[in-house]
């Protein structure tokens, strides 16, 4: 599961921590890299020696970079990191992206709604952090049946935190 509780959720605290996949691991990078570049080649074994070999390879050898640049702005695209803090006071989500840009969103945690969103969202089973007048998307990259996961986890985890405060549903 692309998240995990690194602190439990208890009455006193919890930390949950929230990624995206990375389908493509660093071997694969460069497996996928080589084999592309090998591929590429083979067709230029027959015009070795020929002019025409000369005049290929600037555009074969941009092909791969061109290759490497797309693989590696979808890496940097996909470093999303979600931080969920449950403190005695607060609930405080940070989302940091690839760039290091950073977004924060702060409530009283014993206003904190979960919600979810099962139609009305820019994907099925959309979760939402609702308090302070605003409400804000978690786990939007996560896949619907994570979602559902987080959203149980999610309620569970306000229910224990919140005990003073009816916990929506």
């Amino acid at each position: 599961m692309p998240y995990d509780w690194t602190r439990p959720p208890s009455d006193a605290d919890g930390e949950l921590h929230l990624w995206p996949h990375q389908s493509l691991q660093p071997e694969g990078y460069v497996r996928f890299l080589g084999v592309t570049a090998a591929l590429i080649t083979v067709p230029l074994l027959p015009l070795m020696g020929t002019p025409l070999f000369w005049g290929l390879i600037p555009f074969l050898t941009l092909a791969v970079f061109g290759m490497k640049y797309a693989l590696d702005q979808n890496r940097r695209n996909a470093q999303v990191l979600e931080v969920l803090r449950l403190g005695p006071e607060n609930a405080e989500l940070i989302r940091s992206d690839g760039r290091g840009a950073a977004q924060s969103w702060c409530c009283n945690r014993h206003w904190t709604q979960v919600a979810l969103h099962p139609d009305r969202g820019p994907v099925p089973n959309y979760v939402t952090l609702r308090g302070a007048g605003r409400e804000v998307e978690i786990g939007a990259f996560l896949s619907e049946d994570e979602r559902k996961a987080l959203y149980d986890d999610l309620r569970v985890a306000i229910r224990q935190t919140s005990a003073t405060a009816p916990a929506p549903d």
